[in-house]
């Protein structure tokens, strides 16, 4: 039997005889060296490892500043590289094959070496996130070119590389002359119009919201997912499960991440997790190499490629995903212990067509400041009214940015996520709907931290906003073919909740701003302009758009019980003016850097999420 370094570490007492059976039962099933599974399945404390090694004099070479003659480097594939920890150097004076090895004492692995390069190997130790990160970029180009332009290539139509078709700028500058003319021609009767236009589309996009809520209030979940029915599943019928955890120097949360994960009520062999590190994000590696307790994760290093954003990681990990269902965290999540068993049974009860299921957002600080309560009412609404009716009336959904769960094998043939859509989750969602499949919703909630400061919350909501932008531009670039593939009712809600909804917040203020000169300011061109059934319809459809939003805001609170949150509804005005700021901020960056992503900083909070797991069960909606 050919030995590995955790053979000698049960020899000597440090490593016990059931963990490296069941280590290299795992390995055999990942295709993983022995060491790699037992650092990222958690058997194995990167320390503890390291003082082995030193204590039997392998001192840890520093490959990052190693000869490399790339010859031998090119030889070898990324996705061996990255299962076995290894990476050829250079000959040395004997005309040996020097090659830096996360585990020396590999001897499956030198045989197999010696046959690949047709010489004599020596394994010289190395750390494996050095190994990774220099497997990662020295040949992981072909796979980030691919996470970069693979849907461009496949799917040019679905592409957010081009912000504005030719078509699209001959409509938008011909409709702006033709108002600009109609202005100059009949000013009065022109602002009239788009006056009262403005102000019913604006109610009528608040209508249509409620209308939505109200029916996700009526509508439960057609086949929610009992507590009793994830006691009862199968262990061994348990699919692997890919996590992806796209991370960008957030080297502060991790220990809290993967915390949080540790309480996943899933079999760990069955779990493969992805931490996502940029290639240049070495405060995030160092934080992961002196980890001080063993963490069921595997890193994988992004390559430098522009965009440089949360997709285009995403992207590149599903090359090196073994999961048959996959999902997204952010650093920050908390998500319900059993949200994973959740979602196996319930794909199994929905119909093949249902590729993606969506969890439940909220958050543990809600009750931090203002804003964070008014975060937590929209989330509240959002996700446990608004995407039910949406689902209901089989409208597009579109996906939060985390706890998205996919057959990973439909997210492939649909191209994966677009690296140019700085809001990538709702975009994939109106084109699962695009391509014929369907997006359930899943009865688990994740917490996560609401933004509490309002720059970095305006610098979120404006890439957010941006990207419905972008969505919408790209699904609209011809009308008549998504009416072909989503039906008239999927057309009108997708017109309506995600190209209305950034039209609204643009006009909001404009619509105020007309409100407050007409009753402050007592000049005649503006009595011209605000006729007195002008000012009433205007005033009547302003207001009631308002009194809806409030309306909805204050439903949100009943299905998770935040009562005391109610009263914040009637702020809503206030918070309706900080989405304007942002969705203004978007359309100037849609137009002058529309792939830009605007990095939110996490960990603001000075409130824990200790305790948010228990909170999160408790605060699961309650039937309506």
């Amino acid at each position: 039997m050919s030995r590995c370094a955790l053979h000698h570490m049960v020899a000597e007492g440090s490593f016990k005889q059931e963990q490296l059976d069941e280590v290299l039962k795992i390995s055999e099933t990942y295709s993983y060296a022995p060491i790699k599974t037992a650092l990222i399945f958690g058997f194995l404390v990167r320390k503890d490892y390291v003082d082995f090694l030193n204590k039997h004099r392998y001192g840890l070479i520093d490959v990052r500043n190693e000869e490399i003659d790339e010859n031998y480097l090119h030889q070898c594939d990324i996705q061996h590289l990255n299962s076995f920890l290894y990476l050829p150097l250079r000959k040395d004076i004997s005309g040996t094959l020097l090659v830096a090895a996360a585990d020396p004492y590999d001897e499956k692995l030198e045989k197999s070496l010696v046959v690949l390069f047709k010489t004599n190997i020596k394994l010289v130790a190395a750390a494996d996130l050095d190994i990774t990160w220099m497997a990662h970029k020295n040949r992981g180009e072909f796979f980030v070119k691919e996470a970069v332009f693979s849907l461009m290539r496949k799917d040019p139509d679905s592409s957010g590389l081009v912000t504005f078709t030719d078509p699209q700028l001959i409509f938008i500058f011909s409709f702006l002359a033709i108002i600009f003319t109609l202005l100059i021609l009949f000013f009065i009767p022109t602002f009239i119009t788009i006056n009262l236009l403005s102000s019913f589309f604006f109610l009528f996009a608040i209508s249509f919201k409620l209308y939505l809520a109200l029916k996700g209030s009526m509508s439960e979940l057609h086949e929610a997912v009992t507590k009793d029915d994830t006691r009862r599943i199968e262990i061994s019928t348990l699919p692997v499960y890919t996590i992806l955890l796209p991370v960008y120097k957030e080297d502060k949360l991790i220990r809290k991440l993967i915390w949080n994960l540790r309480s996943l009520d899933y079999p760990k062999e069955k779990l493969d997790v992805k931490l996502l590190i940029e290639e240049d994000d070495d405060k995030t590696l160092n934080a992961v190499r002196v980890l001080d307790f063993p963490a069921n994760f595997e890193v994988i290093v992004v390559p430098f490629h522009m965009p440089k954003t949360k997709p285009k990681a995403c992207n590149y990990g599903l090359h090196f995903s073994r999961g048959e269902l996959l999902t997204i965290y952010d650093a920050e999540d908390v998500p319900d212990s059993d949200q994973l068993k959740k979602v196996v049974m319930l794909f199994r009860k929905l119909p093949e067509e249902f590729v993606v299921v969506q969890g439940a957002l909220n958050y543990f600080n809600k009750n931090e400041n203002f804003l964070t309560r008014m975060f937590t009412l929209e989330y509240s609404y959002w996700f446990d009214y608004m995407l039910t009716g949406l689902e209901t009336l089989d409208i597009p959904i579109p996906l939060g940015g985390t706890s998205n769960h996919f057959k990973l094998n439909r997210l492939i043939e649909l191209g994966a996520w677009d690296p140019f859509n700085v809001t990538e989750d709702a975009d994939l969602g109106v084109r699962v709907y695009d391509k014929g499949y369907k997006v359930g919703v899943v009865n688990s909630t994740t917490l996560e931290e609401a933004n509490n400061e309002p720059f970095n919350w305006i610098r979120q909501r404006s890439r957010w906003i941006k990207g419905y932008m972008q969505t919408y531009l790209v699904h609209m670039r011809n009308p008549a073919k998504l009416v072909q593939k989503v039906g008239w009712g999927g057309f009108f809600g997708f017109n309506f909740f995600i190209g209305g909804t950034s039209f609204t917040f643009l006009l909001y203020p404009i619509l105020l701003v007309f409100f407050i000169v007409y009753v402050i300011f007592n000049f005649a061109f503006v009595r011209k302009l605000f006729p007195d059934w002008v000012l009433y319809m205007s005033i009547f459809n302003f207001i009631a758009g308002n009194v809806l939003m409030v309306y909805v805001n204050m439903l949100a609170v009943f299905k998770r019980r935040y009562y005391e949150l109610i009263l914040f509804s009637i702020m809503n005005p206030v918070y309706w003016i900080m989405h304007s700021i942002a969705a203004y901020k978007g359309l100037w960056q849609l137009i002058t850097k529309p792939f830009y992503w605007e990095k939110t900083n996490h960990g603001l909070s000075k409130m824990s999420s200790a305790g948010a797991q228990v909170a999160a069960s408790e605060t699961e909606p309650a039937a309506a």
